[in-house]
């Protein structure tokens, strides 16, 4: 569910009507809905009622500051991956108690600005992470609380560019290695081992795979409490999907998540974290674009709009759907032909999507991406000198702008020119 919906014929953010926005600030531009945000977000918390647990918002999802800082005011902790994403979590409020930090390649500097800024836990992912932070946390004088991540071999049958629980993957240690890791981990100065880490892939639409990981992650439990290890918390990553086209089955419900992590793990009175991300913001965002032109080709009709994969790459770069609405609800009955939607980037995976059916548009008219709040804005960049997007953030009635478009003097003042040329 999300709270983008027609009223009287147009297309609404929450109380906010999509073109009033889009009169403020002009075209493209990525819209949030604070009521979306905070909806998935405790349906989460209250899927893990009854056992202790923390849900830390998978910062890589959406990282702008407004939106960090609604979460992490609700109660949310922060997972991220870089220092850059640890400071954006530190300056929206959110104790460092509260952050983990998670990543392949976490830098000497990294790990001393988390352990003097305050982290609840670094998620290790290989040996020589591993000795690099205790290196860094003996110099300090300081204790580095960690899980180490392993790798359980589960395929988590999800793209092949975000699926992470494989052996051949490059997250995490192999989990049959894992009592040998956990002993050099408990031998090391500053290092503290307070639990385990997996996380198997991203947009998974089915419970299986987790079943699988965490039965072994359960199984390494116990065997690490035997051989002395003190595991009292138990990340479990994030993953599951969201529903990118109405029209396809429901992935499932974090009710049903939060069922079965308390079948195969609640026995073992650990503390559950969870990073989800694409399930909180995915659904809570919109890319909302005006049309240039409608082009005729031999075979088919484009409609070029003024969004571009340097806005959402997620079609280019994974070949994924989001489904593309006009912010002017069709009139009942209304025909629509196929259009290719295109972006005006001189490539040809600038495409949004190929003959989706949509009703007659014209120049001028507003369509809206939905699906967009995760991974959209994100990963966005000024390819072809294409300023990024405004991002705003709407709560009932009223809306602000969270990230303003950059003019042109402010992208050329980052250059520098040399005194030789």
């Amino acid at each position: 569910m999300d709270h983008f919906l027609y009223r009287d014929g147009i297309l609404h953010a929450e109380d906010v009507a999509i073109p009033d926005i889009a009169h403020t600030v002009g075209t493209p531009f990525y819209v949030y809905s604070a009521a979306t945000l905070t909806r998935h977000y405790r349906l989460f918390t209250e899927a893990l009622a009854g056992v202790p647990h923390l849900v830390c918002f998978s910062v890589k999802s959406n990282s702008n500051l407004a939106v960090l800082k609604l979460l992490g005011d609700l109660g949310a902790g922060m997972d991220v991956v870089s220092g850059g994403e640890y400071r954006r979590a530190r300056a929206a409020g959110v104790p460092g108690e509260r952050i983990v930090f998670s990543g392949v390649g976490k830098t000497g500097e990294e790990m001393a600005l988390a352990l003097e800024g305050g982290i609840r836990q670094f998620n290790v992912e290989s040996e020589a992470e591993l000795r690099a932070l205790s290196r860094i946390a003996e110099g300090l004088g300081l204790q580095a609380p960690v899980t180490v991540r392993v790798n359980p071999d589960v395929d988590a049958h999800t793209h092949e560019k975000i699926s992470t629980g494989r052996k051949e993957d490059k997250f995490g240690i192999p989990i049959s290695r894992a009592s040998e890791v956990y002993a050099l981990a408990a031998s090391l100065p500053g290092i503290e081992v307070v639990g385990i880490d997996v996380h198997i892939g991203s947009q998974l639409t089915d419970l299986a795979p987790f079943e699988a990981a965490f039965a072994k992650v359960a199984e390494l439990t116990r065997q690490l409490r035997a051989e002395g290890h003190d595991i009292r918390r138990l990340d479990l990553g994030g993953g599951l999907g969201i529903p990118y086209t109405r029209s396809n089955e429901a992935p499932p419900l974090p009710l049903d998540y939060g069922a079965l992590v308390k079948r195969t793990l609640g026995d073992l009175e650990c503390e559950i974290e969870i990073e989800p991300g694409r399930l909180i913001s995915g659904n809570a965002g919109l890319l909302v674009s005006e049309v240039i032109y409608v082009k005729e080709g031999e075979e088919r009709e484009f409609l070029i709009v003024d969004a571009a994969m340097n806005d959402l790459i997620r079609p280019a770069m994974y070949g994924a759907h989001h489904d593309i609405v006009p912010v002017t609800e069709p009139a009942a009955g209304a025909a629509s032909s196929p259009y290719d939607v295109v972006g005006p980037i001189c490539e040809t995976s600038d495409t949004f999507a190929r003959q989706w059916p949509l009703p007659s548009l014209a120049p001028g008219d507003l369509i809206a991406f939905r699906s967009a709040g995760a991974y959209g804005a994100v990963m966005a960049s000024e390819y072809n000198s294409r300023p990024l997007v405004p991002e705003v953030l709407v709560q009932g009635d009223h809306f602000a702008v969270i990230r303003k478009r950059p003019d042109f003097d402010e992208i050329l003042a980052r250059d520098t020119i040399p005194e030789w040329l």
